[in-house]
């Protein structure tokens, strides 16, 4: 615990380089659909912990013993631990169906697929859309090797998940290819986009549930379930829920470049475009090493 005048202090003396680039993150930021969106200088930052950044040099610390048991949580393992078992010291989470043989002292996770676990002890199998991660209990702490192979092969797995949240729901993609990606999108109640165009896309619109509100061009149209719109490229559009109920659509993109930062936001007369992409929750098997790691400032 500290004031916020006591902790930059103690950074501008033990890691002014990190403060600097904090600094230069927030003046650089925007506001984009209730985000604050640090500017991409937040990048330069070292990752490093608190502990080793600052609190291992201070020299005005004062502890107070307490008397209870601790565990950080940061290993399936020690999820394990906390966690309420059954007959067979077994942990089921997620909502996907999970199916347990002859197994015990383990934990099964999964978040959409069926999971069957026969005749294994004291491991950890997690299970999601796209990524399936089994594990020995005894090593559940070096699924940080993997992590790490993935960022060094470029793999999104260690920043995004299939389903990507935002102020306005959440997108998931269903399929990718050669120059065509399938999304499906769900709009909140009330909520909507950014008014935007794209440089290197078009897309197909699906209405599945609910109502849609279509800006396009200089035109607004609603959208009911089966009935669909076409946003050519570099036409000017956004999505709006104007209904009660959770509006889901499918999405068709095709074009040569479909990732997220093909994206112009259009504010009046004034364009910009998204410098940065905001992370998604990580991959559930891959959070607990992160978050011991990467505890930066």
């Amino acid at each position: 615990m500290s004031k916020a005048s006591t902790l930059l202090a103690l950074l501008e003396t033990h890691a002014p380089v990190i403060l600097d680039i904090c600094r230069r993150s927030l003046a650089e930021a925007n506001e984009d659909l209730g985000f604050v969106r640090l500017s991409s200088a937040y990048k330069e930052a070292p990752s490093i912990s608190l502990d080793y950044a600052v609190a291992e040099k201070a020299d005005n610390l004062v502890c107070v013993p307490l008397n209870t048991s601790w565990s950080d949580v940061g290993s399936w393992s020690a999820l394990w631990d906390v966690l309420e078992k059954d007959a067979a010291g077994n942990v089921v989470l997620g909502d996907g169906e999970v199916i347990l043989d002859d197994t015990s002292g383990s934990l099964a996770h999964s978040n959409h697929a069926l999971v069957a676990v026969v005749g294994l002890k004291d491991v950890v199998v997690s299970a999601t859309e796209d990524a399936v991660l089994v594990v020995s209990k005894e090593y559940a702490e070096s699924v940080k090797t993997i992590v790490e192979h993935l960022k060094n092969n470029g793999r999104a797995h260690t920043i995004d998940q299939l389903r990507v949240y935002r102020p306005w729901g959440w997108y998931q993609g269903l399929n990718r290819g050669d120059r065509y990606q399938v999304k499906c999108i769900m709009v909140k109640p009330g909520a909507k986009l950014s008014l935007q165009s794209h440089f290197h896309r078009s897309e197909h619109w699906v209405v599945v549930k609910g109502t849609l509100e279509v800006t396009k061009g200089d035109g607004v149209e609603l959208l009911s379930e089966n009935q669909s719109t076409y946003i050519p490229l570099g036409e000017k559009h956004r999505l709006a829920n104007p209904g009660k109920i959770p509006a889901f659509l499918i999405e068709v993109q095709s074009g040569s470049y479909l990732d997220e930062d093909d994206i112009v936001q259009l504010q009046g007369l004034r364009a910009r475009t998204l410098a940065m992409r905001t992370p998604s929750p990580v991959h559930p098997w891959i959070y607990f090493w992160l978050a011991w790691k990467r505890l930066t400032l």
